[in-house]
């Protein structure tokens, strides 16, 4: 599979932020107006439809080959001027700023301002940035455009616009709520992804900007996606707080048949957690930006997949119908666990997908890539539809994204918190302990007695569980499980787990792919 197209972001046994590079606005004249209905998601689908009817057009050439040769420090050393922000003179609530093209992104963008149903190009200009102790200023051409942008909001304080919306690369962007640090990707679309063929990666190539109102809390971005496979209108509603929600809506239009299509597609990082067996190359016990998938079923079934350092590229899916919703997430909060000063891997946000509408059949499904380095994203998770409209017709989804930091509403009842392994004591069998906690587990009177679902499926030889019980957890007020499994033989295992009493169930399913 390709590498992702971003650049590594982690350096040193740290994790190292992608650099936000600002740069100031102006505006030319109007250059069109919308329709007398105003600017909408239907002004990008027709735009959208029409693009998708044309051959591909490769942006490659748009930055010139000598900016893109630029090393780390003389790219990051190019510094906005902050003072002429997008609607920072103005003291509306959101401002936005911009990136410089060159070393990773070798592409373009166009940005827009859309005022009173009126559109607008915001023009770019080499004076709006600081390039420090570089000498390269006067050879950047004044016509260049934006890498990307980002935009901010006051989450914390009424006197600071913090930044809370990233969108940089490709398809990417990134999101925070109030209290988290950036970590977790989104993406507008996967495609092929996993795929021997390779995977194909779609990039927004112009973005529209609604002015917002005094006072407004939520800012409207329209964006236009464009592939080789495909083309896309985007319409998204950021909405920034304690959880910050970014509603979605897109229409898709086929160029040519896509092999898998992922929808709501979520890009993440896993070196390490503490059930991974091979040894620490640093001083810290985990490495991770997101620890494990979870997933609502359209049943109404929570289903926990802690992630894994894995030796080969591993592929899992999850088949639903009009799933609920599925996220990757950060569900260890203990700093004590990471030990990283500088990234904060405690503070990383999760991202729920709740759909809106039916999905119909489908499945989610988890891709994760080995590594031997926290330098890049290396776990992605998506919905892939079962069937897709006719040729001709478009793609359309709409779903809400929840960025956050602990909510015990996801799920409501008792959930794994840990996951830990090695080896047993029996020939040919692997230990798992899982801590339970949440939901009514605290609250059991003493003398309960708990019992585990635990089933062994998909291994061509015969798996045994041996030795299961449940134990209450003095430490957390949780529960304890621990079992083995004997597993002769190569064949991968999935196991599933989940806590009950009498004939009510009282956690979610602990779902785990043993590959021997």
């Amino acid at each position: 599979m390709p590498a992702d197209p971003r650049p590594a972001r982690r350096r040193a046994g740290c994790r190292v932020g992608v650099l936000l590079l600002v740069v100031a606005a102006a505006l030319l004249p109007a250059r069109r107006p919308a329709g007398a209905a105003g600017f909408g998601l239907a002004d990008i689908e027709q735009r959208a439809r029409e693009l998708a009817e044309r051959p591909y057009l490769d942006p490659q050439g748009q930055v010139p080959r000598w900016l893109l040769g630029i090393t780390y420090d003389q790219w990051r050393d190019v510094r906005f001027q902050a003072d002429h922000a997008l609607w920072r003179q103005p003291r509306l609530p959101f401002s936005v700023q911009f990136f410089h093209p060159g070393l990773f992104y070798d592409r373009a963008v166009q940005v827009n301002v859309v005022e009173s149903g009126v559109v607008a190009p915001v023009k770019f200009s080499p004076d709006q940035f600081a390039y420090g102790a570089n000498e390269f200023a006067s050879r950047v051409p004044h016509d260049l455009g934006y890498a990307g942008l980002r935009i901010h909001y006051p989450i914390k304080s009424v006197a600071y616009q913090d930044e809370v919306i990233v969108f940089l690369g490709a398809s990417y962007f990134r999101a925070v709520g109030r209290d988290q640090g950036f970590g977790i990707s989104a993406r507008g679309l996967a495609l092929d992804t996993a795929l021997p063929s390779g995977e194909e990666f779609p990039w927004f190539r112009e973005f529209w900007l609604v002015r917002p109102a005094p006072g407004a809390r939520e800012l409207i971005v329209y964006a236009l996606l464009d592939s080789e496979s495909l083309t896309g209108a985007y319409r998204f509603s950021v909405r920034p707080g304690e959880q910050t929600r970014v509603d979605v809506e897109l229409r898709l239009f086929r160029r040519r048949p896509p092999q898998k299509l992922g929808i709501a597609p979520l890009t993440s990082m896993f070196l390490r957690g503490e059930g991974t067996l091979n040894g620490a190359t640093d001083y810290r016990p985990e490495v991770h930006d997101s620890d494990g998938l979870l997933i609502e079923t359209g049943s109404g079934e929570w289903i926990w997949r802690p992630l894994a350092a894995r030796r080969s590229l591993t592929v899992t899916s999850f088949g639903a119908v009009d799933p609920r919703g599925f996220g990757l997430s950060q569900r260890d909060r203990s700093f004590d666990h990471y030990q990283d000063l500088e990234a904060r891997p405690d503070l990383r946000p999760s991202v729920w997908i709740a759909p809106k509408g039916p999905w119909g059949e489908g499945r989610v499904e988890l891709v994760e890539i080995p590594t031997r380095n926290d330098n890049n994203d290396n776990v992605v998770a998506y919905w892939v539809p079962a069937q897709l409209p006719p040729p001709g017709e478009p793609i359309a989804y709409a779903y809400s994204m929840s960025w956050y930091g602990d909510d015990r509403t996801r799920p409501a009842g008792a959930r794994a918190t840990a996951t830990r392994r090695d080896e047993g004591t029996f020939d040919d069998a692997d230990r798992f302990v899982i801590d339970f906690e949440g939901g009514v587990l605290h609250s059991l009177p003493e003398g309960t007695v708990l019992r585990a679902v635990v089933t062994a499926d998909g291994s061509e030889d015969r798996a045994e569980i041996l030795e299961q019980q449940v134990i209450r957890n003095p430490a957390t007020g949780g529960w304890r499980l621990v079992f083995q499994v004997s597993h002769p033989g190569d064949a991968p295992l999935e196991l599933r787990a989940f806590l009950a009493h009498d004939e009510e169930t009282l956690s979610e399913t602990w779902s785990y792919l043993l590959r021997p």
